[in-house]
């Protein structure tokens, strides 16, 4: 059966060259560091910091960001040689199919949805969160908590917008889908005309994040830093899904902090994301490890320093109650008298911000599955390419409807510890392809080569698994069981239609209609 047979790399070159019938190469490198940028600063900074410091680690969560920028710096150097070497697009999905096989690259491809589908579908959920607060504030109006909540949640706060609709369930989150409807609409009509969006809303979103970090140190309270990881005897906190107990195993301590980890790790899953624009790059040798590298560098550095003035503000406590729906706006209008301003300032920037990041992942995912598509392991319907933008059209609307079953019906928590998982999963194997090909094939040519990769490349993995280890048992049943559907549709339809399989080629001018080699 030949589970493991591998795409010969000069094959995957081929098809990188540039034609009528394939993706168009318009990014240089500001544009690729933005991307990442884009991608990296929205729902972790804003939305998992507070969840993961209330929830698991307190002010420790500087420490939680830490531990995963860790494994993501070691991750981000086998991206970048991969992107270097492989300047296709399908990250992660493309380098295990060219390192591991075909079997290891399914799985990998068919996790991904995990982390950009669902990614999209997380942040989606809080920026109609924010856009709640956006009316709330500038316009004392707010959608009904019915119709901006999933089923699945329960209005549990007798302040606020919601004050008269305590008790209620949510039924469908409309913004949510909303949001995904406008940027799908965006992405349809051309990668560089998204880009440019995107270059507007990192500089403003950036700005902001730094203005929260000048104005806000002055108002940290040390004493809320005191103790920095939360004590098993912090008692119990009741949210809206039901409580958090502090003293369960992976709420305080260090492994609070642990566990803290792998929930913002969400936050820095934009760096490898612009390993999926790698074929509509410029010069992709070049400028991926750049994109890559230098926009995971900035992000880092901006998440632990906001991640302590935020925890400086107010309890950690109370971003499970009061600052749930805009945690971060709600810790300025507490601790910062005077900058009302700021918070409202803030709600909008986010808005604009959350919007990038969505943008983002709906671009990574499609460029995935155009990327299986070609390779004949999913129909032919995700890699058609509209006749004038040159874009997947018809896997953006399929992605669409998708992601917003999720965004609509879901509630964040799940969907984005779902996301989480899935990406962790795709860093390990990533770090295990460049040990693998170094040893295998080490002539290659490499632009960019990963340094220590006896060291980089299993230290990496093993930090990874670390947080993956972390996860409760929910989030691993939820992984068992997509992977198990995955195998389902590879093994009854994959398969028989594998083009290296069936010794097709896919060449440069028309890798949508491939040829069978004589």
């Amino acid at each position: 059966m030949k589970l493991f047979i591998k795409k010969p790399i000069a094959q995957l070159m081929a098809a990188s060259a540039e034609s009528e019938k394939t993706l168009k190469r318009t990014l240089g490198v500001g544009s690729l560091i933005a991307l990442g940028i884009g991608a990296i600063i929205g729902a972790g900074i804003f939305v998992r910091t507070a969840a993961a410091a209330g929830e698991h680690a307190g002010p420790a969560v500087t420490i939680s960001f830490l531990i995963a920028a860790a494994g993501c710096a070691l991750a981000g150097l086998c991206y970048a040689e991969f992107a270097s070497m492989i300047p296709i697009a399908g990250s992660a999905y493309t380098y295990s199919y060219a390192t591991m096989g075909e079997f290891i690259a399914w799985i990998i491809g068919w996790d991904l949805v995990l982390e950009y589908a669902l990614g999209a579908a997380t942040v989606s959920i809080g920026w109609s969160q924010y856009f709640n607060e956006f009316l709330h504030t500038f316009f004392n109006v707010h959608i009904p908590f019915v119709w901006s909540h999933s089923p699945l949640e329960i209005s549990n706060t007798t302040t606020g917008m919601y004050a008269a609709e305590f008790g209620q369930h949510g039924f469908v989150n409309l913004p949510a889908i909303f949001i995904l409807l406008m940027l799908t609409l965006l992405l349809i009509r051309g990668t560089a005309e998204s880009a440019i969006v995107n270059n507007v809303i990192v500089v403003v979103k950036v700005a902001i994040v730094l203005m929260i970090i000048g104005f806000g140190w002055h108002f940290i309270n040390p004493a809320l830093h005191t103790p920095y990881m939360i004590p098993a005897d912090a008692g119990t906190i009741k949210v809206s899904a039901g409580t958090v107990d502090y003293a369960d195993t992976f709420n305080h301590g260090w492994l609070g902090v642990l566990r803290g980890a792998s929930v913002v790790f969400f936050a820095f899953i934009g760096f490898d994301a612009v390993s999926t624009a790698a074929q509509e790059a410029k010069n992709p040798q070049r400028d991926m490890p750049k994109g890559i590298l230098i926009s995971l560098a900035i992000c880092t550095g901006l998440y632990i320093l906001f991640s302590h003035v935020l925890t400086g503000l107010v309890s950690y406590k109370e971003f499970l109650i009061q600052g749930k729906e805009a945690s971060v706006s709600y810790a300025i209008k507490a601790a910062m008298p005077g900058y009302g301003w700021l918070a409202s300032f803030v709600t909008v920037s986010i808005l604009a911000g959350f919007s990038s990041v969505i943008l983002v992942m709906l671009m990574g995912q499609t460029r995935v599955f155009y990327t299986m598509s070609v390779d004949g392991l999913i129909p032919k319907v995700f890699s058609k390419l509209h006749p004038k933008h040159r874009t997947p059209y018809k896997s953006q609307w399929l992605f669409f409807v998708f992601v917003s079953l999720f965004a609509g019906f879901i509630p964040d928590k799940y969907v984005g510890d779902m996301v989480s998982i899935g990406t962790l999963f795709a860093f390990v194997l990533v770090c295990l392809g460049i040990f693998i090909l170094r040893r295998t094939d080490p002539n290659l040519v490499r632009p960019f080569k990963t340094p220590w990769y006896m060291v980089v490349c299993p230290l990496g993995a093993a930090i990874c698994l670390c947080m993956i280890a972390s996860e409760g048992w929910e989030n691993w049943a939820r992984l068992i069981v997509w992977l198990l559907i995955g195998f389902v549709i590879y093994f009854t339809y994959s398969i028989k239609r594998s083009h290296v399989r069936r010794g097709v080629v896919e060449p440069a001018n028309d890798p949508i209609n491939p040829k069978y080699v004589e």
